[in-house]
Order: C-alpha cells, then sequence, then structure tokens
C-alpha cells in the first residue's frame, strides 16, 4: 500500500511517470472531491479500520493516488453509530425530570424537524404535567417557516412584540398551514406529540416567562444570548438543551459538550446523539492511514454543512458545529489571494503569459503573510477552514441513500502557483 497501485509495472509503469511529469508542469485540475461506499456501519463496529479499508478500496479498485495533505472526512453519524451514542425517550424524561422542579416547563424557540426535534420533544413531554412550546415566526433559527414575511406584513404584526395563541394563529393564517418542502403543519404535529402541549407563537424569548419560570432553550447557535434573555426577565430555571443528557442517565448514551443538540431520530423511541471523544478518534485514523499509505493525511468528523438554500431560506446547520474534531493540519483560516482583482487590477496590462507568471510570484510571495485587510484578498471566503471543509463534506455525502460517508478531498491547498 505504500506505493501507489495507479503506478503499474511494464508499459503502465512508464505511461504513470510520463503522466506524473507532465502534471508537474502544467496542473489541470485543482481541488476535487469525491465520496468513498463503506458497508452499513453498527454500532461496536471499528470505525477506524472500516474508513482505511474505505481507502484501501479506492486506490485497489478506483486507481486513487494517496498524498500528503489529502483530507479525509467522516460524518458524525457514523462516528455516533459506532459508539452507540443513543439515548431512549425515557432517558431524556427522566434527565428533564430530574432538572426541574415545576411540573409546567417551556420550551423556547426550537427549530421545525421530524428529524431534529420532534423525537425530543416527545421525551420531554413524558417529564411534565404541562409543556408550553415557543415557536418564533414567521421562520425558525435555521429558516424553516410557519408563514412567509409578506404574510407577517399583511397582518401588520410584529413577531418581537405580537405574541399568538393557537387559535390567534388559526384565525389569522387558517386552519392548516404546511411547510411547503415537507408537507407538514407543525403547530399541529408538535401538538400531537403529547396530551400536556400547547403552542404559542412570538420571537421574544422573554414572553414564555409569562406561561412559566421553568424553562428550556431549544435554540442551537442562538442559545447562549437566549438563555441571558430569560435570566433577565425572570425565570428561576433555564437550561439549554446542550445541558441535557451532559452525562449517562439509566445506561444511556451521552454528549459532554452538546447534549441534545445534534441528535436525530434513530427510531420511533430512541435518537442518536451528537459524537464524543472525537480527537481520539481522528488521531487514530490518521496514524493508521499513515501505517497504510506511508502518506499524512489531515481527518475531520463533519455534521450538517453551513450553507443556505437560496429558495426556501432555509440554513442547514443545524448541529452544533460542523466538524467537531479534525488533526492539527486543518487548523486556521484560508489566507488566498482574490485571482480575478490581481487580473483586472495589478496585473491588466499584461499579456497573458506575463499575467500568469506575475499572479504566480504574487502567490508564492504571500507565504507567511496575513492577508487580512488587503484588496487583494477581498471576497475571499472569512471562515475557518474545518467548516468551509465540512460543508464540502456534507455536500458531496448528501443526506440520503448515496453510502459515502467517508469523503476524501484532493488539492485542496493547492494554488494557481503550484
Amino acid at each position: 500500500m505504500r506505493e501507489c497501485s495507479c503506478a503499474a509495472g511494464g508499459k503502465g509503469h512508464l505511461l504513470f511517470f510520463f503522466r506524473l511529469w507532465y502534471s508537474m508542469r502544467m496542473r489541470v485540475i485543482g481541488t476535487r472531491a469525491f465520496g468513498l461506499r463503506t458497508p452499513i456501519i453498527r454500532e461496536s463496529d471499528d470505525l477506524v479500520s472500516v474508513v482505511c479499508q474505505s481507502v484501501k478500496d479506492a486506490v485497489e479498485h478506483e486507481k486513487v493516488c494517496i498524498n500528503d495533505g489529502d483530507i479525509l472526512g467522516i460524518t458524525e453519524a457514523v462516528v455516533a453509530r459506532s459508539q452507540g451514542n443513543y439515548a431512549s425517550l425515557d432517558q431524556i424524561a427522566a434527565d428533564v425530570r430530574s432538572k426541574f422542579t415545576s411540573g409546567h416547563i417551556g420550551i423556547v424557540f426550537p427549530i421545525l424537524s421530524r428529524n431534529r426535534f420532534a423525537m425530543l420533544l416527545k421525551g420531554i413531554a413524558r417529564s411534565a404535567e404541562k409543556v408550553t412550546v415557543q415557536l418564533s415566526y414567521p421562520a425558525d433559527e435555521v429558516g424553516n417557516q410557519l408563514i412567509s414575511w409578506e404574510d407577517v406584513d399583511d397582518k401588520n404584526l410584529n413577531p418581537y412584540s405580537d405574541c399568538l395563541s393557537e387559535s390567534e394563529y388559526r384565525r389569522l393564517f387558517g386552519s392548516e398551514i404546511k411547510h411547503r418542502f415537507t408537507g407538514i403543519d407543525y403547530v399541529t404535529y408538535y401538538k400531537s406529540l403529547g396530551n400536556n402541549i400547547e403552542i404559542i407563537l412570538c420571537s421574544d424569548p422573554k414572553r414564555i416567562v409569562q406561561y412559566t419560570d421553568q424553562v428550556i432553550a431549544a435554540d442551537i447557535h442562538t442559545r447562549s444570548r437566549t438563555k441571558r434573555a430569560l435570566a433577565a426577565a425572570g425565570a428561576k430555571k433555564v437550561i439549554g438543551l446542550d445541558e441535557i443528557l451532559t452525562q449517562p442517565v439509566n445506561g444511556s448514551g451521552y454528549n459532554g459538550l452538546y447534549g441534545l443538540l445534534g441528535s436525530n431520530k434513530a427510531s420511533e423511541e430512541r435518537v442518536k446523539l451528537f459524537p464524543r471523544d472525537c480527537d481520539p478518534f481522528v488521531q487514530k485514523t490518521q496514524q493508521a492511514l499513515r501505517e497504510l499509505t506511508g502518506k499524512t493525511v489531515e481527518v475531520l468528523v463533519y455534521g450538517d454543512g453551513g450553507f443556505k438554500d437560496p429558495v426556501g431560506g432555509i440554513w442547514e446547520l443545524a448541529d452544533p458545529v460542523i466538524a467537531p474534531a479534525y488533526t492539527p493540519g486543518l487548523k486556521g483560516t484560508p489566507n488566498e489571494l482574490k485571482l480575478k482583482y490581481l487580473a483586472d487590477n495589478d496585473f491588466a496590462g499584461l499579456s497573458k503569459d506575463e499575467a500568469r507568471t506575475a499572479i504566480e510570484q504574487a502567490i508564492r510571495a504571500k507565504a507567511g503573510r496575513d492577508q487580512m485587510g488587503k484588496m487583494e484578498s477581498e471576497g475571499t471566503t472569512p471562515r475557518q477552514i474545518t467548516d468551509l471543509l465540512g460543508s464540502l463534506c456534507d455536500l458531496v455525502s448528501g443526506s440520503g441513500d448515496k453510502g459515502t460517508p467517508v469523503v476524501l478531498i484532493q488539492g485542496y491547498f493547492d494554488n494557481y502557483a503550484h
């Protein structure tokens, strides 16, 4: 395995080296990413071995050459599954029950999701006498719309000051309001998950305190601000989903950092939690790949990508982070120049060959220099490398039936100068 299998003997051997020599003279392919198929991964599987076998199969059957600096992404779903990081609804209910003294619990700003939140609501409802769920409107935190902004404007409503009961919501907008993509009426659906659930709608988190002072902040990326607002408004007990199942409860899985955040429906009575302790996994995988291929491959675990659907307005990121773990070579942000800026400004008067040479020299000269605030870097993406890579991996692997929970990325750190 230490020699790339595309370097075959005889004529194939000569052809390989000719292609290698030619590619070193003129690279015609930059970054590429492709999914690697694996067997269905079960609880207690040795995921490091499965990942390494998928890389070995790609080398042997698809003639892929592994290089130093390649990147391997593994989706969080298979990491959590191999860990057996699951919890039942009764285990969720037990932990919630232990954290609240009142029988009336408020839930603020959950997202609209059968996969992400509905199961959690069922578990929480089992822990309390009454649950008041406050939905933000017209959309949730990640862009799922209950109603459109046009509808809100037509009714002359202010979502931050106008709180609607379910009956007022129905009177204003109709008896059935379905999500444009899922076809689900989420108010009806969430109420059906327990006979003790009521729904209100308001985008001011403090409104829930008028119903109960025992509150779960169910939002993901804005949870810290929501918790502060609730505490300032007089809530006596405030926790987030990230504070439920941070330790095992009656033999459950857990996540010490994120609790229930990032969980997914596994069955009608069980959820899969976000994976825990991923740093040892990426380090062990990197070492195993080095032993297998002789190359240093960077490794990350990825979840939802950070991108937004331009039609539905849905922001994909329902996980607490895009990449919960990665090897040290992936730290930092891109340090890039904007080629079109250089071509249109600094080197606009040069011939094509002269411009190419000048741009290559500018790229080489940037090494070790921070481009922040410089015009030649304007428009480059100011995000963490791991967030960009995790989003790329999520787009490549998809969330359906592609069967590629491992993604290989090559040439990501290359540039126009090499």
